[in-house]
């Protein structure tokens, strides 16, 4: 691919020059191909006739027009909509993938096989340094080999509901998407793995990630409680299966959380408290006497502290070593002073975002442009790929590549 293509990235980021086409939606896949953005690789972004299906998932819109959930996972991509149930867009992609480094894609799978585009039958043989990432549900083969997930049913599938919530909820989707948030990470970590094994023997290979798999491994220490125990897990609303006092408590203007992990810990809690014999009390010595008695322990805890203000609590426990948080909603998370510390805001006129939370501070990354319109970058990237003006006017005409969505 001619590098005009891809012009309008630099700066010293540790994946610079990396090649990524990105031929997914919703959340894991693009999540995942905006951290690689975020660090440098040159993304393209292929979306199908219709677009991203995250484009519609609104309101709320940002001040650019785009749905905020799409404007969170796109950033730093270049946009190009291609029909690849046609023979001339699969060339688009072919001489895109002629100098490619990474092809993530997040189709059911059987698709691309279904195109003429599997990874063992053409691409593995026609790019062998190519390293391809699927994500998917499921996974390819096995009893629910091929079927479609979605955040939500895999956290009801894989047991997540039912240790999350209480008695009178129920169990509860976890109010963020979790499993597909984290599918995305374990999607660039594979990758990561899979171009250091590329350094060294000069050879691509296929990576998975499934939403399955993910949501399984979030089991902990849940999982390994059952194996030891063989008693169910259960509801315990925001406190921990393992450890006392490790739960949300009510304090005079709101909730806080405050996690003891250890017995020195609730010794200086006890003290900052004004009851220093409270960790010699029979009830609380260890911490599996505290987890017998984890609802006189609440109780002690919260008439000590019914008369504290949340904020000033928690910063002198902190202060003692013991961890303590105030239970924030979105706002206020996002005003605190220490989220500005750590820069974790990004602004670029009037877009606004999340960072990337890993830092590397000898090559740190740097956000890219404002996510892209349907098809945004359409002639550039047709054009530097050797597509002549008749040639690119001929795929819009036809619907081969598209710049407005169907």
């Amino acid at each position: 691919m001619n590098p005009s293509a891809m012009q309008g990235f630099s700066g010293a980021t540790a994946l610079q020059g990396l090649r990524v086409v990105d031929l997914t939606r919703v959340l894991a896949g693009p999540l995942c191909t905006q951290m690689l953005a975020d660090n440098g690789a040159l993304v393209v972004k292929i979306e199908p006739p219709g677009g991203d299906e995250t484009r519609h998932l609104g309101p709320p819109y940002d001040a650019m027009g785009h749905s905020a959930y799409f404007a969170a996972l796109n950033r730093g991509k270049k946009a190009l909509g291609l029909d690849l149930s046609q023979p001339e867009a699969q060339e688009v992609l072919h001489r895109l993938l002629a100098d490619a480094d990474v092809l993530v894609e997040n189709f059911l799978p059987g698709t691309m096989e279904k195109w003429g585009l599997g990874y063992e039958a053409v691409l593995a043989a026609r790019y062998p340094r190519l390293v391809y990432c699927a994500i998917s549900g499921f996974g390819r083969d096995g009893p629910l080999g091929g079927l479609p997930g979605y955040d939500a049913v895999l956290q009801a599938q894989c047991g997540l509901m039912s240790i999350n919530g209480e008695s009178a909820s129920g169990a509860t989707r976890m109010g963020i998407p979790i499993v597909d948030h984290l599918t995305g990470y374990v999607a660039l970590t594979g990758i990561l793995m899979a171009l250091c094994s590329r350094h060294g023997s000069g050879k691509g290979q296929r990576v998975e990630a499934t939403l399955y798999d993910t949501a399984l491994s979030l089991l902990l220490p849940h999982a390994s409680n059952w194996f030891a125990s063989h008693q169910a897990p259960g509801l315990l609303g925001s406190a921990h299966p393992n450890i006392a006092p490790y739960d949300k408590f009510q304090a005079r203007d709101g909730h806080v959380f405050i996690g003891i992990l250890n017995d020195s810990q609730f010794r200086r809690f006890g003290q900052h408290l004004g009851q220093p014999g409270l960790p010699e009390d029979p009830r609380f010595r260890t911490n599996a006497d505290r987890l017998a008695n984890r609802q006189a322990l609440k109780a002690v805890i919260e008439a000590a502290i019914a008369a504290s203000d949340c904020g000033p609590l928690c910063e002198a426990l902190m202060r003692v070593g013991v961890p303590a948080g105030v239970v924030n909603d979105v706002p206020q998370a996002l005003a605190q002073a220490h989220c500005a510390h750590r820069q974790m805001v990004i602004r670029q006129g009037p877009f606004t975002a999340l960072r990337t939370p890993a830092r590397l501070y000898g090559t740190p990354a740097s956000p890219g442009t404002p996510p892209p319109r349907f098809g945004q970058h359409a002639d550039e990237v047709l054009a530097g790929l050797g597509f002549d003006e008749n040639q690119r006017r001929d795929f819009y005409t036809r619907g081969i590549a598209r710049t407005l969505p169907l």
